[in-house]
């Protein structure tokens, strides 16, 4: 906290991330702490925790949700069996909440077909996402061997994100 007490009046907001912070049971408390700072609180989240984004969903302004695949998909890339159903479940309860967000995937040809991908941009526009983002994967950053060592160029072309921008209110590519 005295990192932050030195850099009031410099920062407007504190954003929460890294791994999955919602896996620690003091989120909320260093939310409050934060709020009370007078900053403004976002987070970075994949939705593994339902209830605890619940809880917290009052002490946030700001939510970046990672959707990594088609949500029965979700095994195949996380390796965790019931994975796509939770983050399925704290997307609605990020929807309903109100709080301002933006929904992202990385793309990596590894993890998402161009298929899959429009079907899960399809989805997520039927659930009711209107700021989305893709992300081309990048090399940086990134232990995985396995995942650095493909060099398939990205499949994000002019022509297919438009497809999947018109069923959002808000689109974007990032590039790597």
């Amino acid at each position: 906290m005295l990192f932050l007490r030195r850099r009031e009046g410099l920062l407007d907001a504190v954003v929460f991330s890294g791994g999955e912070p919602l896996a620690q049971a003091g989120l909320g408390d260093a939310m409050r702490r934060v709020r009370k700072m007078g900053f403004r609180v976002g987070l970075h989240t994949g939705g593994a925790y339902p209830s605890r984004l619940a809880e917290v969903l009052a002490l946030v302004d700001w939510v970046g949700f990672d959707i990594k695949t088609q949500f029965w998909d979700y095994p195949l890339v996380t390796a965790v069996r019931g994975s796509g159903s939770r983050a399925l479940a704290s997307a609605r309860i990020l929807l309903a909440s109100g709080v301002a967000h933006e929904f992202r995937t990385t793309v990596h040809p590894r993890q998402i077909t161009p298929s899959t991908l429009l079907q899960l941009a399809e989805t997520l526009a039927e659930e009711g996402v209107r700021n989305y983002a893709l992300q081309e994967f990048r090399r940086r950053g990134c232990a995985d061997v396995i995942l650095n060592a493909v060099a398939a160029p990205s499949f994000l072309s002019e022509t297919y994100c438009a497809d999947i921008a018109r069923w959002f209110r808000s689109f974007v590519v990032r590039r790597a």
